[in-house]
């Protein structure tokens, strides 16, 4: 008579000879150190598998041109606060890190930080400098980290075309097409706010160009008017907007038509199930939605639009920095055993 399977023997296959060695890590004791880099703030956390925050840190990050000394010291610093806080029979599996510009796949080299001047910086290789934990840091550009932090974690599971759109002062994209990220031949694709919407007459952008989406819909575009900047400078306007002021309303309708301009294109482009508004975009689009959904109904394929979703992002602040956890369990869940065993024979700093 065959012995029934039972849930407190998974290793029991039911077949014969030595079963198989299981190797389940334990969300509260196995985690990562993340990090999200972004043009106004410093957010370092200890995230545990799936993507649950078990601690942070964050700090504001002054608008003050090349920073890279002051940027990984702050980071570094709580990186250390973290990880001598956790647990004392936790591991640390990986270090990721989410950034607001151009990465190149591999070392974490900032090729092109548009808003602070960052150019060819070694931020991944400095910061696992300074962590001192034996632990590479791999780094990802932020957009391409929310979109797959969505689609893993947030508003797009199950969905395997997407397009994630994070508004921070500019406007970063991810593209996922079949499950998988389209980084493009060097890793540096979606840059969508660089798609030029507005050739005639358009705003001049950080890039050197005009009319690009993120100079049309991006932070300057809608706090052009005040003598402001920043994302708190953003959500006064569209608190403004829901109160009923109406240059605060014509402000995020004007926004929201380029916006639609944009989306309408990528939706022709890539037929994606869903259009995820992340960032700051995630405070604007409720004001400006109608004239999206507009500028869909009139300029994209009757058959592409007509089950395409239109979301917010379901993380919130915390979708690039969930993008970054997931980064840097990676390795983690491609060889479990392997790097849980090398991580603890790692000597501790």
């Amino acid at each position: 008579m065959t012995r029934p399977r039972s849930p407190e023997h998974p290793s029991d296959t039911g077949r014969a000879g030595r079963p198989s060695l299981v190797v389940r890590p334990q969300s509260h004791r196995v985690y990562v150190l993340a990090f999200d880099v972004a043009v106004d703030r410093l957010v370092a956390a200890r995230v545990g598998l799936g993507g649950a925050i078990l601690d942070r840190r964050a700090v504001d990050r002054p608008r003050a041109g090349p920073d890279l000394e002051r940027v990984v010291d702050v980071l570094a610093r709580f990186g250390r606060q973290l990880h001598d806080a956790a647990p004392a029979d936790s591991v640390c599996a990986g270090v990721g890190a989410s950034y607001c510009g151009m990465i190149r796949p591999g070392d974490g080299m900032v090729r092109y930080g548009p808003h602070l001047g960052w150019v060819d910086q070694a931020f991944g290789a400095e910061l696992g400098r300074r962590l001192g934990l034996g632990l590479p840091v791999a780094v990802g550009n932020e957009a391409h980290l929310g979109a797959q932090a969505e689609q893993r974690r947030g508003a797009a599971v199950g969905f395997q075309n997407l397009i994630y759109l994070h508004g921070d002062v500019g406007v970063g994209g991810g593209i996922i097409v079949g499950g998988k990220l389209l980084g493009g031949d060097g890793g540096y694709g979606c840059e969508l706010g660089h798609m030029i919407v507005n050739p005639h007459g358009g705003r001049p952008c950080g890039c050197g160009s005009r009319g690009c989406l993120e100079a049309e819909v991006g932070e300057r575009a809608l706090l052009d008017a005040a003598d402001l900047i920043g994302r708190d400078a953003v959500r006064a306007v569209v608190d403004d907007a829901d109160r009923g002021d109406p240059a605060a309303r014509d402000a995020l309708r004007t926004i929201g038509d380029w916006l639609g301009i944009g989306v309408a294109n990528l939706i022709n482009l890539f037929n994606p199930g869903m259009v995820i508004f992340g960032g700051m975009l995630r405070d604007m689009y409720p004001g400006a939605a109608a004239q999206v959904r507009a500028r869909i109904a009139a300029n994209v394929l009757p058959v592409a639009r007509e089950q395409v979703r239109l979301r917010t992002s379901a993380l919130g602040d915390d979708a690039t920095l969930v993008g970054a956890a997931e980064l840097g369990f990676a390795p983690l869940l491609a060889d479990p055993l392997g790097v849980l065993t090398r991580t603890a024979l790692r000597p501790t700093a």
